[in-house]
């Protein structure tokens, strides 16, 4: 099963033409900082310059990559600077004032936005989460001789907890007919940073597999054993060069390695960008948050693919610098555009924000000072 993606480079370099084209044939569009852009389809054109720095998830790595190439071509007095450390990394660093903003595969918690905790913003500011990447988290593994793998949550959560130890496993074999597994030991790769990817991964199984996962949902994986990996790039670097390996990371960047299809026996599911945003869809808001405070509880026993992460933008409600802020509203603003959400689907094969949640994220972003 291979998921419809654009190389990066392809992408950008796809961007930086377009944008070249804009400038040299129609006058740039001016930006209310409110995600409008040109009618050319690029990213908006301001007054803005500085530098914006931002930490966080690795699973966006590509749409940022994406995101930052035509927002800084179409706005050349602008430097962003965006690095995928982790979720917890980016949350730590924005909270210290190391970050302007932060990209985290979780929103902050309630008790963790709380005014004086941002060193960036004004004392007496919270700080505001905005959906701004969804995606699915694949399950990949490298088994000789095994192309197509079925795995139902509990089997899924057996293996991951060690209960399941050798590719043979009759419980394995049971859900693959068709396929011929060796007599080799199962090494469950998981992240070994703080990861919001590991707090869906480990979330989806508390709930689908209740009873065989008994662990919390958790940032930091909960258990021992199996083999330790620092960041979606070194997940997917430990399964894809290793052996009877298995592991999770965000489906833009599995690369060669084989794409499991999970749920429940008989409604095996591959991950899709289509199946991750029905899953989005169909989830709802997070309640108790501030109006512009944006948190999707996920669903995790929706029909579909519910291994989806959603990774969000965290920023100053108020900013210490108001420059800083402009700077802010207007790279967020582009990112959670139409445009900037199509791009991000191209390069990342991301699943774009709904029209309905697209516009609660921009009017969030657009109170942004």
């Amino acid at each position: 099963m291979k998921i419809r993606l654009t190389a990066a480079l392809g992408i950008t370099a796809a961007l930086l033409l377009s944008a070249c084209a804009t400038n040299e044939g129609t006058p740039p569009a001016t930006n209310g900082n409110d995600g409008s852009t040109s009618s050319s389809g690029s990213a908006p054109a301001s007054t803005l310059e500085g530098t914006l720095s931002g930490k966080g998830a690795s699973s966006a790595k590509v749409a940022q990559e994406t995101w930052i190439a035509a927002f800084q071509t179409a706005n050349p007095g602008v430097t962003v600077n965006y690095s995928p450390d982790g979720s917890g990394a980016g949350r730590e660093a924005f909270m210290g004032g190391g970050a302007d903003f932060a990209g985290s595969d979780r929103a902050l918690k309630t008790d963790e936005n709380v005014a004086g905790a941002f060193k960036g913003c004004k004392p007496e500011s919270l700080a505001i989460d905005v959906p701004v990447y969804i995606s699915p988290i694949a399950v990949i593994f490298n088994v000789e001789g095994v192309t197509d793998l079925n795995l139902t949550p509990e089997v899924l959560a057996k293996i991951f907890h060690g209960e399941i130890k050798n590719w043979n496993d009759p419980a394995i074999a049971a859900l693959n007919p068709d396929a011929t597994f060796p007599d080799q030991a199962i090494t469950a790769v998981h992240r070994s940073d703080e990861s919001g990817t590991t707090e869906n991964f480990t979330d989806y199984l508390s709930v689908a597999a209740e009873g065989v996962w008994t662990e919390e949902p958790s940032g930091d994986w909960p258990l021992q054993g199996g083999e330790a990996a620092k960041g979606t790039s070194g997940v997917v670097a430990a399964v894809t060069g290793g052996k009877g390996t298995i592991g999770y990371a965000d489906a833009s960047q599995a690369g060669e390695a084989g794409i499991a299809k999970v749920g429940p026996e008989g409604r095996f599911e591959a991950p899709t960008e289509e199946a991750a945003a029905a899953a989005v869809e169909n989830s709802p808001l997070e309640e108790g948050r501030e109006a512009n405070d944006i948190a999707i509880k996920l669903d995790r026993k929706a029909e579909g693919y519910p291994i989806v992460l959603v990774s969000y933008g965290i920023a100053c409600a108020e900013y210490a610098d108001s420059a800083k802020a402009e700077l802010v509203k207007g790279y967020l603003g582009y990112i959670a555009s139409e445009e900037g959400q199509n791009a991000a689907a191209e390069s990342a094969g991301s699943a774009p924000l709904s029209d309905a949640l697209r516009e609660k994220v921009l009017a969030a972003i657009d109170t942004i000072k």
